[in-house]
């Protein structure tokens, strides 16, 4: 039976031991982010309040020069996971205001989450 561990301090403590071994599994429809460790086989679920996207100061310059609209972060991190996964790492996260950073290798993006639930699985 798997056990289910309700509290972001099982994922700080497995991503400040092996940080290279968190990755992006995948995005549900439930805007839960799914989070795997190679190491220590636990897959983290991180249901999502709200996302922030913040472009790189390249992409900034561009996109204030082409005036697009302006998209949620929900949907640039969404379009992330489905094109590059693999790209997608954990940055950094605060346990007590609910909040994790991602960072996107190919786009260059930042993606600020606040998590509503953290939930760790344990195989």
């Amino acid at each position: 039976m798997t056990q289910v561990i309700r509290s972001g301090a099982f994922l700080q403590q497995c991503w400040s031991v092996h940080p290279l071994c968190v990755t992006v599994k995948r995005m549900t429809e439930e805007n839960t982010v799914v989070l795997l460790c190679s190491s220590c086989k636990s897959a983290h679920h991180l249901s999502i309040a709200t996302v922030t996207s913040i472009a790189s100061s390249v992409q900034q310059a561009a996109e204030e020069a082409a005036l697009p609209d302006e998209s949620p972060g929900e949907d640039y991190l969404k379009a992330c996971v489905a094109a590059h996964m693999a790209s997608l790492t954990l940055r950094e996260m605060d346990v007590f205001q609910d909040l994790v950073h991602l960072r996107c290798a190919d786009c260059r993006r930042l993606y600020e989450l606040t998590v509503s639930a953290f939930e760790t699985r344990q195989r």
